[in-house]
C-alpha cells in the first residue's frame, strides 16, 4: 500500500552520504515514491550523485539563499527540509513560518535554541544557568600572569563547527601564540575520561524519544572514525536531562560530553543537527529516518526507539564516486 508521497530537501549536504543513503532507503522499504533533493554550493559535492535531484546553491550567508532555499522546496515539491550545518541553522529557524505557508516542515530546533548552540560561549552560559555539569573557564590574561597556572588547557573559537580551532595547550608559550590566532578564543579545563556523542532523537512535537550514547574511540578532522553505542543510563538521564531545559528542541540533538576519570559527566557541546556519527545510531535501531517519515505520511510508527542495540561498532573508511566530467552539471 502506497502512502503519501514525501520529498525531502537537505541543504548543505557535502559529504553526507550514509545519512543520505539511510532516508532513501527508509523511503524505498516504506514504499513513499518520494525523492531525496541535494543542495549545496558545489557541483562536485558527493551527496549530489546518491540524491534523486541536486541544486546548486549561493553560500548560507548570501542574501538570496532562503530565496533560493524557497525556490527549490516549490519547484521539488518539498514537504521535509533538513539543514546539515551549524552556520545555517540560525538562518533557517529565522524563516520558519515562510517555509511553513509553502507546505515544508523545517527539521530545525527554535530560533533560542541555535543561537544558543552556535556560540560556545552561550552554549557555557546555559549549562551553568541550568547547573549542567561542563568544564570551568579561564581568562586567558589571568592564566598568563598566574606563575602557578597548571597546563595543559583546551583553546577554542567562541563561534567553531568540526572541531576547527580546538587545541590542547601545553605552555604559556602556546597560549600566547593561539590566544591572537584563534577568533573569539574560550580558555577551558583540558578533561580527562572517555569522550561521548550522544544523539538524542526528539519528535516534531518537541517530545523526547531516546538518546544513544556513543563512545569516541578515533576522530578524524572533527568527525568520529570509530564509534560504539553504549547503552549507559547514567548518560542517557544526563542528556535527556539537558534536552528537556532547552526551549524549543526539535530533530536530531547531537551532545558532546565527557565521562571523566573521577567519574563526573560534563557536557561541552551541543550540535541541534545530524551529526556526522548519526548513522551509527540510526544502524543500531534508533530509526529516526524511518520514524520522521511514517510522522509525515500519519502512519502509526514501527520504531520502538528504545531498543536499539548496545556495543554496535562503526568504523568509518573513505570511500570515492567515479565520473567523467559530462556528468557533473
Amino acid at each position: 500500500m502506497k502512502s503519501k508521497k514525501i520529498n525531502i530537501l537537505f541543504t548543505s549536504s557535502g559529504r553526507r552520504v550514509s545519512l543520505i543513503e539511510h532516508f532513501k532507503k527508509e523511503l524505498k522499504e516504506l514504499n513513499n515514491a518520494g525523492k531525496i533533493i541535494t543542495c549545496d554550493v558545489k557541483s562536485t559535492s558527493p551527496a549530489a550523485f546518491v540524491s534523486h535531484h541536486h541544486e546548486i546553491v549561493p553560500p548560507v550567508y548570501d542574501k538570496s539563499y532562503i530565496f533560493k532555499l524557497k525556490e527549490i522546496c516549490i519547484k521539488n515539491e518539498v514537504n521535509l527540509l533538513i539543514p546539515l550545518i551549524d552556520s545555517e541553522l540560525c538562518i533557517i529557524s529565522k524563516h520558519k513560518k515562510e517555509f511553513e505557508k509553502l507546505g515544508v516542515t523545517i527539521l530545525a530546533s527554535s530560533l533560542k535554541v541555535n543561537e544558543i548552540c552556535f556560540d560556545k560561549s552561550k552554549t557555557t552560559q546555559f549549562f551553568k544557568e541550568n547547573n549542567i555539569e561542563c568544564p570551568k573557564e579561564y581568562n586567558i590574561e589571568d592564566v598568563l600572569l598566574d606563575e602557578n597556572s597548571v597546563f595543559p588547557y583546551l583553546i577554542k573559537p567562541a563561534k567553531g563547527s568540526s572541531s576547527i580551532g580546538v587545541y590542547k595547550i601545553n605552555n604559556r608559550k602556546e597560549l600566547i601564540f593561539f590566544k591572537d590566532y584563534i577568533s573569539q578564543p574560550i580558555l577551558q579545563e583540558f578533561l580527562s575520561g572517555n569522550e561521548y556523542t550522544i544523539d538524542v532523537f526528539v519528535d516534531f512535537n518537541g517530545d523526547y524519544l531516546t538518546a544513544v550514547p556513543r563512545l569516541r574511540i578515533e576522530t578524524r578532522a572533527g568527525e568520529v572514525s570509530k564509534g560504539l553505542t553504549v547503552k549507559n543510563k547514567l548518560l542517557m538521564n544526563a542528556a535527556k536531562d539537558v534536552i528537556n531545559k532547552l526551549p524549543g528542541v526539535i530533530g536530531c540533538i547531537t551532545l558532546q560530553c565527557f565521562y571523566t576519570n573521577h567519574g563526573d559527566i560534563k557536557f561541552i557541546e551541543i550540535n541541534p543537527r545530524f551529526g556526522g556519527g548519526s548513522p551509527l545510531s540510526i544502524a543500531a535501531g534508533a530509526n529516526f529516518p524511518k520514524y520522521i517519515i511514517e510522522t509525515l505520511t500519519n502512519t502509526d510508527s514501527t520504531i520502538n526507539m528504545n531498543s536499539w542495540n548496545d556495543g554496535l561498532l562503526m568504523l568509518r573508511y573513505d570511500d570515492a564516486i567515479f565520473l567523467n566530467r559530462d556528468e557533473i552539471k
